[in-house]
């Protein structure tokens, strides 16, 4: 295979498990899954992309639901588990010189948490959607990325768990696999 210049992992469904919560967050809330996505429809999205803070959301949240939410329960019901075969794909890239950063869709309660956790540790650099100001599977994300390493696209790897996310990464060229687990990760790097 290549070798390439740069290695853009995902982090929720890939380095960890996935961050939903609309289970977990409607039983605290005390409401159906269905009204939880009604009433944080459209502001989840503006959390994600960095145009309303975590306080902002549940103040919005509460005004729509009628229920007053003081509490940030995307930080305190956020438990993601380590994937470590990842973990080590990662290690080992590192360990040949490879320059190997996060890209990730996350709210400002989920990084704090992961800094929290030292789950962006392994990483060179964490590129977090709500901090850009845009969320995958908008190419600016990338172009983001690729502009801030001085990467150009086909020198770089990208891994998700998410097909569209995989083909907006490879609408600009990046080489872009999609994650189903570490082992069939590694033999997509040739790293056996």
């Amino acid at each position: 295979m290549k070798s390439y210049k740069l290695y853009i992992f995902d982090m929720g469904g890939v380095v960890t498990t996935t961050a939903a919560l609309e289970k977990r967050m409607s039983e605290v809330l005390c409401m159906s899954e269905s009204d939880f996505r009604e009433y944080s429809k459209g502001i989840f999205n503006q959390l994600s992309d960095g145009e309303v803070s975590t306080k902002d959301f549940w103040r919005m949240f509460s005004q729509r639901s009628g229920k007053t939410v003081t509490t940030d329960w995307w930080h305190w019901l956020f438990h993601p588990v380590r994937n470590e075969q990842t973990y080590d794909i990662i290690r080992k890239l590192k360990a040949e010189g490879k320059r190997v950063v996060c890209g990730t869709n996350t709210i400002d309660s989920h990084y704090r948490n992961h800094c929290e956790r030292g789950d962006y540790a392994v990483f060179d650099q964490t590129y977090s959607s709500f901090l850009m100001g845009v969320a995958k599977p908008d190419v600016r994300f990338w172009q983001i990325i690729l502009e801030a390493e001085q990467v150009k696209a086909e020198d770089a790897v990208f891994v998700d768990d998410r097909q569209d996310n995989c083909d907006a990464a490879a609408s600009l060229g990046i080489h872009a696999i999609r994650f189903t687990d570490a082992q069939s990760l590694a033999t997509a790097l040739e790293m056996q």
